[in-house]
């Protein structure tokens, strides 16, 4: 079920209202767990009997290992747990992937694997809940988090339907106590919900979907088009993809808040980001925390740890670890958004700029210094932002193609220089699309927050204004089809 569509506010329509009918906290908590599982189900079915699967082993993986007092035991349970989670995931995102590449290396000796194919339907969301669920047996082997004891109160945390498809990756230590206490909206919450959810759709379809249709034709149909029309798509995804996922991301807190719970904010004005490690403060806030905290960080400890004791002697250690550390991480964070080679270059591409920025950090601060220019000088902002900017967008040209090969067609395109026919078309739906998205950026910048429309005094003017972007998003979805979002994929 789609976000933005009709069905879903239909949905939503029926759920919130029977929530606060219902009177004792279980059976709210049942009630998401069913609707829960309807809004998974309504993609397929199916999906549904592995989100059970991983829910239930889960829960009694992560009740037992406090309990057992054998070091061995609980170590083995606890690893099959995060075993079992990876199994899962590797089967049904990347076993294909991997007999693909098997095959490759076997052609040159006529040797067929068509055979080891399973062709296996991708569960949609599949990457999130895996990840609730691997975060909350780490917590709880660490103990920072208490295992749940009430398995319907851990369905919830994983199955939460505003948060389950595309995240945010919510941590077990914020979630998981909201859902173990009766929840109810505050005022407070249900107008900022409210406003989280219209200004979500607004973002996700008047520019997320309006940018997606020029993006999505344009590369479907390269050769047909000129070099700057190519170019001018390329930009525009970058507008596209965040459109797209910060609208989910408001609608999914929005949602949340109606019935009571606080998720995590996921975006923070990304695209002002002065280099590329604040762009990833910024960006996807709940999976760059997750890898920081479950692969980066366990990484740098290990390697860290074998440096003290089998090469006691190496120079600058902590940069090797950190080199070590991030090249693990990014790669991995590129393969977690799919089976696909181009975005394990564009993770590796992250990776690398993250360790320029890691290597040329303190000289950068010594030559300002000697310079006498102050690290905040509108100059040095506006040159880094667009420095920034240009990698992060080198890197979603990489994410955006379907394979590598792509980059050949843009290459030819790049060195057969046309204009084209619609360029100057192409260029004002950029800028246009690019302005409005700029404006939310500096206005969330500035207010620092995401329901900045409360700063309206006039309350008709705030309600007239809400309800106008409503309704040019209710329009919009009668005349077209609502698209997927970006992020449903990973």
């Amino acid at each position: 079920m789609l976000f933005n569509s009709f069905i879903y506010l239909f949905f939503l329509g029926l759920v919130l209202p029977a929530y606060y009918l219902l009177r004792s906290r279980t059976s709210r908590n049942i009630l998401l767990i069913t609707s829960s599982y309807f809004f998974y189900g309504y993609w397929d079915w199916r999906f549904c009997f592995l989100l059970l699967a991983v829910t239930v082993v889960d829960f009694f993986v992560g009740l037992k290992i406090p309990k057992v007092n054998r070091t061995s035991t609980r170590k083995i349970l606890y690893l099959g747990g995060i075993l079992f989670n990876l199994l899962v995931l590797g089967l049904f995102k990347y076993y294909d992937f991997f007999v693909d590449n098997l095959q490759a290396i076997f052609e040159p000796f006529n040797s067929h694997l068509d055979f080891l194919h399973l062709n296996l339907l991708l569960p949609i969301g599949i990457s999130y809940y895996i990840f609730h669920s691997i975060a909350y047996l780490v917590d709880i082997e660490k103990g920072t988090v208490n295992p749940s004891a009430n398995l319907i109160d851990f369905a919830v945390y994983i199955s939460f339907f505003p948060k389950l498809i595309a995240g945010p990756i919510e941590r077990a230590s914020n979630l998981l106590p909201q859902i173990q206490r009766k929840t109810s909206a505050t005022r407070e919450q249900a107008l900022d919900g409210s406003i989280l959810i219209v200004y979500g759709f607004f973002k996700k379809v008047m520019i997320g979907d309006a940018a997606g249709r020029f993006v999505d034709h344009i590369f479907a149909h390269m050769e047909y088009y000129s070099s700057w029309e190519v170019i001018f798509a390329w930009l525009l995804f970058s507008v596209q993809i965040y459109a797209d996922f910060s609208g989910y991301t408001n609608i999914a807190r929005g949602t949340a808040k109606l019935f009571g719970f606080e998720l995590m904010k996921n975006f923070e004005q990304p695209y002002l980001s002065r280099s590329i490690a604040d762009f990833w403060k910024r960006w996807h806030i709940s999976m760059t925390t997750w890898f920081r905290d479950y692969v980066f960080l366990p990484i740098s400890f290990n390697v860290s740890g074998k440096i003290k004791t089998e090469r006691p002697l190496l120079l600058k250690a902590d940069m090797f670890v950190f080199l070590v550390a991030s090249l693990c991480t990014w790669f991995l964070t590129g393969l977690w958004h799919g089976a696909n080679y181009t975005f394990i270059v564009w993770g590796m591409i992250h990776g690398f700029f993250l360790l320029v920025y890691q290597f040329q950090r303190n000289p950068r601060k010594r030559l300002l210094k000697k310079l006498g220019v102050s690290n905040d000088a509108r100059g040095i902002v506006i040159t880094e932002t667009i420095i920034t900017m240009a990698i992060v967008n080198v890197a979603w040209l990489v994410f955006r193609i379907k394979n590598i090969g792509d980059l050949s067609m843009i290459w030819f395109k790049c060195q057969n220089w046309t204009w084209g026919n619609y360029p100057g078309r192409f260029l004002t739906i950029l800028l246009g699309f690019t302005t409005v998205v700029m404006i939310f950026e500096l206005i969330e910048k500035r207010t620092d927050s995401h329901v900045f429309f409360k700063r309206i005094r006039s309350k008709p003017v705030m309600f007239g204004l809400l309800s106008m972007m409503m309704l040019s998003v209710i329009l919009f979805l009668i005349n077209s089809k609502p698209l997927p979002f970006i992020y449903f994929q990973f």
